[in-house]
Formats: structure tokens, C-alpha cells, sequence
């Protein structure tokens, strides 16, 4: 157990930040599951396709500006969806 009271404060920290950070990375997998979901899903049209990309860019952003991911880790996760999303509409409107 740690003796001093900067040591203990920043055990509190870490843990109160780590539970935090957990929230936010199971909210961002869960967002980036669904859009991908959704595009496994055939019957699917665009614009229900582009409003789950929309909000998942939206909580990508936010958790990479609160530093629980690099800001260019959140900039790749967002131009993969992207142009998943993009590549898939294509694929359906070619058919």
C-alpha cells in the first residue's frame, strides 16, 4: 500500500480515469459494431447506413478530442468506416 498521500491521491485518479476511459472505448467498439452490422444487413437503405455513420464519426470524434484514443487513431477509424460505408452503397447501387 502506498505511504504517501500524493501516491494515494493518484491511485484515486487513475482508477476513477481508467473507469472512465473503459466507458468511452465500450461506447466507441459498440458504435463501429453497429454501422458494420448494419452494412452485413442486406435489405439496409443509405440513409439509415449514413445516419449510424454519422453518429458513430460524432463519438469517434469526441472520445479522440478527450484523449481516451490518439486524435489519429480516431482520424483512421473514421475514414475506414467511411469509406466501408461508402464502398457498400456503391457495391448495392452497381446491382
Amino acid at each position: 500500500m502506498a505511504h504517501h498521500k500524493s501516491t494515494i491521491k493518484r491511485i484515486r485518479q487513475n482508477k476513477k480515469r481508467y473507469e472512465r476511459n473503459r466507458f468511452y472505448r465500450t461506447r466507441l467498439k459498440n458504435s463501429i459494431k453497429a454501422v458494420r452490422e448494419a452494412l452485413k444487413n442486406e435489405n439496409i437503405e443509405y440513409s439509415a447506413a449514413e445516419e449510424l455513420l454519422r453518429k458513430a464519426v460524432s463519438t469517434i470524434n469526441h472520445i479522440g478530442s478527450k484523449g481516451v484514443i490518439p486524435k489519429k487513431r480516431a482520424s483512421r477509424i473514421t475514414s475506414r468506416l467511411t469509406l466501408l460505408v461508402n464502398r457498400s452503397v456503391s457495391k448495392k447501387s452497381a446491382e
